[in-house]
């Protein structure tokens, strides 16, 4: 009797770039169309679920207390508590663990403090940094989108520039000027990586 194959052990990527920078959009993309076994991590958080956010699929939204609870266990490879708002977002181990154990090619889409936490952690990284070319550019995309205030964009254009310090710790930048090319590009880079995997 024939028993199935163990499925190769997945990867862990992780996808950093500032507010504005076109993150989510290339992600959407990527998932789409890029034929490797991808997977997004569902992170949990504290914040109430938004209209039309399913619980497990966009979050999983869980209680400050559980959260708590969790982060006493050590059960986060990386959370943080976004200030002025009070909620907490954090990347379950369980949830990366369980996709590498099925072959997925785990996607953790995080800000630049907790890439760094998660590389302290793991050797075994692909890391991605997102951004558009110039502040200029990131500036055009912020007023564009005209969610914010000129200090919340000013706030954020800081934040990028303190974000663009650490560019220098991921594997790969990728300049976010066409939403196709930088999908293709991410994609050319991790298909390398499977040829790689393959012939090792």
């Amino acid at each position: 009797m024939w028993s199935d194959p163990v499925p190769q052990p997945g990867k862990v990527i992780v996808f950093s770039g500032p507010s504005g920078s076109g993150k989510s959009t290339v992600l959407r993309e990527l998932l789409r169309r890029c034929q490797l076994p991808l997977q997004l991590s569902v992170s949990c958080t504290t914040r109430p679920p938004r209209r039309g956010e399913v619980d497990g699929q966009d979050y999983h939204f869980v209680t400050k207390e559980e959260f708590e609870r969790r982060k006493a266990e050590g059960a986060f490879l990386e959370c943080k508590e976004v200030f002025g708002r009070g909620d907490w977002y954090g990347t379950l181990r369980t949830t990366v663990q369980d996709g590498l154990d099925r072959g997925q090619w785990v996607i953790l889409e995080i800000d630049v403090e907790g890439a760094m936490s998660v590389m302290e952690q793991r050797d075994d990284l692909l890391t991605f940094f997102i951004h558009p070319g110039s502040e200029q550019e990131l500036r055009s995309r912020l007023e564009g989108r005209s969610t914010d205030s000129p200090d919340a964009v000013e706030r954020r254009l800081e934040v990028a520039r303190q974000e663009l310090l650490a560019l220098s710790r991921y594997k790969y930048e990728i300049i976010n000027r066409n939403v196709d090319e930088a999908v293709d590009q991410i994609c050319g880079i991790l298909e390398q990586h499977a040829i790689g995997a393959e012939h090792a």
